[in-house]
C-alpha cells in the first residue's frame, strides 16, 4: 500500500495514523469521511486536504510536500 511506503520515507517530517472506521466511527463522523480509503492531511491541528479513493503514490507525495 503506497501510504505505508510513504510513511517510512517521511517519518522524520510527518506523522501518519491509520484509523479503522469500523472501530472508530466517531472519527469518521467528525472528519466527514463518507468513502474509504480516505487520506487526510492536517497542519497544526486543522484539516488542510482530503483525498478519497486509490490515490497514486506520486500524487500523495506531492500533496504532503505541498503542506510541509
Amino acid at each position: 500500500f503506497p501510504v505505508t511506503i510513504i510513511a517510512k520515507e517521511y517519518a522524520d517530517r510527518a506523522k501518519f495514523v491509520k484509523v479503522v472506521v469500523d472501530e472508530s466511527p466517531g472519527v469518521s463522523q467528525k472528519q466527514d469521511i463518507k468513502n474509504i480509503p480516505a487520506f487526510l492531511i492536517f497542519k497544526q491541528g486543522q484539516k488542510v486536504n482530503q483525498e478519497v479513493g486509490a490515490v497514486p503514490k506520486d500524487r500523495l507525495k506531492a500533496l504532503i510536500d505541498n503542506h510541509l
